[in-house]
């Protein structure tokens, strides 16, 4: 009937609405799709194509010193498995492990590089800085960083 059918079109309707206003098409799109779209730069880092001066690896996480350093220390921790987290807007609680794997791998790295400080940074879209768009974390020490950042 018109009734039936109106109230679940409503229903539906109602739940898109809220997954467009959650921003949860990203992941319905990327679900089939993980690590289909066009190799990023990482992509190729962590295949050996391009070389890169490595700090860490181990079966989840790269971390090579970035070549256009902002600090004297400056290290890219790259999850090897995009699995659709091109940003960390899209993040999911599929993708809770690997981000907390990249926290201690930070902290591996600041112990192994006897750092007393240092400051991990995200940068989520454009507007932001992002400019490769494989989820990534920068790791920047050696000089004083003030706050708030630039």
């Amino acid at each position: 009937s018109d009734e039936v059918f109106g109230r679940v079109y409503g229903e539906i309707r109602g739940a898109l609405q809220k997954w467009e206003q959650d921003g949860r098409w990203n992941t319905i799109l990327h679900a089939g799709l993980r690590d289909t779209e066009a190799a990023t730069i990482f992509d190729r880092i962590i295949a050996k194509q391009i070389p890169s001066s490595v700090v860490f690896e181990d079966e989840r996480v790269l971390a090579f010193d970035d070549v256009n350093p902002q600090a004297p220390t400056h290290v890219l921790l790259v999850p090897k498995q995009r699995e659709g987290l091109t940003q960390l807007r899209y993040a999911t609680e599929d993708h809770e492990g690997i981000l907390g794997h990249m926290l201690a791998v930070a902290a591996k790295i600041a112990k192994q590089k006897n750092l007393q400080g240092y400051r991990l940074v995200i940068n989520d879209g454009r507007e932001a800085g992002q400019t490769v768009f494989h989820l990534h974390m920068h790791m920047l020490s050696g000089r004083h960083l003030s706050w708030p950042p630039g």
